[in-house]
């Protein structure tokens, strides 16, 4: 079986979406030949995080705003009988102006009532460390820029319409918020191994979860499946069921695997395309059950065990 490699990038700054989208190069880059590919290619303007005034308001600009309005309006077409029922009941909790960014005081107003989490603005780049403090403290890190227009479809970084519509709606699920504190505090105290680990675990739920075993009303929990209308729609196409060994799928059908701790955590990914995999637990209450495991115990196994074999083409030099 595959190895996870040592790198030094595990040290470097990383995405302030979740220790997945942080660490998500990981599984994607197993050479230095996807480094060199990846390096030839023009960069991009980097994106940048408002900073708050004084009174604590950020100000968006017309386009910004008009992105926001844009992003929501089309994902509002995807979301019914695709989100799961928790997730539309916190959507209109938070109740998300539909003209502009919301500011975050108003999100914390919703998130404080609920189950006592709140968000944090950070920068588009944070550390492992803080990430993790964030959320052992109940803080929901959000990076407050969005996309712009050429990146609509597809952007790597995590947003405010990622981390927002994303996420948010489902941390007023007390399961939801419990997973996230916890894991937040497991992060703190793990090695750095263990965190590349761990951030398969955050992947496949609280980013790319399915929930609901009956495939008739299986529904998207995962934020990032519900922050891209396009993978809103791909996610739940009629998959095949749950293989007993990994395997390639076809672009147009992902796989649908029961989930396991174990599989989960030695299941690699790439953040770089639409997923072939998704994992799908009985209900956002088995999220409690996933809480109450040994999980660092299922972690060592998993680094002693080693990777799945990808279930997605390598990337070419």
């Amino acid at each position: 079986m595959e190895r996870l490699p040592h790198t030094n990038s595990v040290n470097k700054a990383i995405g302030a979406n979740s220790v997945a989208c942080k660490t998500l190069g990981t599984d994607a880059s197993h050479d230095d030949s996807a480094h060199k590919k990846q390096d030839s290619m023009p960069k991009k303007q980097p994106y940048v995080s408002h900073q708050p005034d004084s009174h604590g308001h950020i100000h968006y600009s017309d386009d910004e705003n008009g992105m926001w309005q844009a992003l929501l309006e089309r994902q509002a077409e995807q979301i019914p009988n695709r989100a799961c029922p928790a997730y539309l009941d916190g959507l209109k909790k938070l109740n998300l102006p539909a003209t502009r960014i919301p500011q975050l005081q108003d999100i914390d107003a919703v998130l404080q009532a609920t189950t006592g989490w709140q968000t944090a603005a950070v920068p588009a780049l944070i550390s492992f460390g803080k990430f993790f403090k964030l959320l052992a403290n109940k803080s929901f890190p959000v990076a407050t820029f969005i996309r712009r227009f050429d990146d609509m479809d597809y952007i790597e970084e995590p947003d405010i319409f990622h981390e927002i519509v994303g996420h948010c709606p489902l941390l007023t699920h007390p399961a939801f918020a419990t997973f996230n504190e916890t894991y937040g505090k497991l992060g703190l105290n793990a090695t750095k191994e263990e965190r590349w680990f761990l951030a398969r675990l955050y992947w496949f739920t609280i980013e790319f979860g399915l929930v609901g075993q009956n495939q008739s009303s299986r529904r998207i929990y995962g934020g990032g499946i519900l922050s891209s209308p396009s993978e809103t729609v791909y996610a739940l196409n009629a998959g095949s069921e749950q293989q007993s060994e990994p395997q390639h799928q076809p672009q147009n059908q992902p796989e649908h695997r029961a989930f396991d701790l174990l599989d989960v955590l030695r299941t690699p990914y790439r953040i770089d395309h639409i997923q072939p995999i998704y994992y799908v637990i009985d209900d956002l209450d088995t999220l409690f059950d996933i809480v109450n495991s040994d999980i660092m115990g299922m972690v060592k196994q998993a680094m002693s065990l080693g990777l799945f074999e990808p279930s997605y083409a390598l990337k070419n030099a």
